[in-house]
């Protein structure tokens, strides 16, 4: 068990799911953590969520990880890179970590941090919490059949949120007194699909939902944005689902006080 922060007062750990550019949501989040004076001592993070939780760990406010995701473009993260195993590269995403938090290893964050990837080789969900922090958030992040997979430490890694896109089971594993989680999926509302694309969207985020649904039983206060008037993909939404992320933050805290 990685004892950092474990001395020093009461534990809260945070859980940010995974959800491409719906993750955005979790800025604003951290934004109301921030104003709240409320101290994260873990995290764990999928996906988006690895790359947000990433920024935090290492001394990143959630004001500043605004002005980062607002500029942010696909040509940011991603390149055209085809292989036998996928189509883009993660090559740009693990540049501009390393250009904002330097090469750094995991375990020199200031906040614990653990991440959640999938060795598609094998089918193992992998807990990253030591080694490259860059390479680990891009494995978190590499959606199968359209980014190339990450070569890691002997594993071929994809996305983490195959097996636990909510990533409570780190945070648990670590021993924190308080859970928070937040997740873009939940809150999402169906519509009658018109068409196939929007079948297998709400297909996804059904299938995302529940799952997080279940995980988030384990979890003392889950946050849960209301996506749904936001795509996936398009990265002109961050600032409006930044925008959702705060407010459901605000929500979510003031009824879990008043429960309390």
């Amino acid at each position: 068990m990685d004892r950092r922060n474990m001395s020093s007062g009461p534990t809260l750990g945070l859980a940010l799911s995974g959800g491409a550019i719906l993750g955005a949501a979790h800025i604003g989040v951290l934004k109301v953590l921030d104003e709240e004076g409320i101290a994260v001592t873990h995290l764990a993070g999928t996906s988006m969520g690895a790359i947000v939780a990433a920024f935090y760990a290492f001394g990143y406010r959630g004001e500043q990880i605004e002005e980062i995701a607002e500029e942010l473009r696909w040509p940011h993260v991603t390149g055209f890179s085809p292989s036998r195993l996928g189509i883009l590269s993660m090559d740009k995403l693990m540049a501009t970590l390393r250009h904002h938090l330097g090469s750094v290893a995991m375990e020199d964050a200031r906040i614990p941090l653990a991440v959640i990837a999938t060795d598609i080789a094998t089918g193992e969900k992998v807990v990253i919490r030591e080694g490259d922090l860059a390479s680990a958030v891009a494995a978190s992040a590499c959606v199968p059949g359209i980014f190339v997979p990450i070569e890691r430490e002997g594993r071929l890694l994809v996305d983490g949120g195959l097996l636990e896109n909510l990533p409570i089971s780190p945070l648990k594993a670590w021993g924190v007194e308080t859970v928070f989680a937040v997740d873009v999926h939940v809150g999402r509302r169906f519509h009658r699909p018109r068409n196939l694309p929007e079948l297998l969207s709400n297909a996804l985020d059904v299938v995302l939902a529940h799952a997080a649904r279940e995980r988030a039983r384990e979890a003392d206060l889950l946050i849960a944005p209301d996506t749904t008037s936001w795509s996936r993909a398009q990265t002109e939404d961050i600032p409006a689902l930044i925008t959702e992320g705060y407010r459901a933050a605000r929500a979510a805290l003031a009824d879990w006080r008043g429960k309390g």
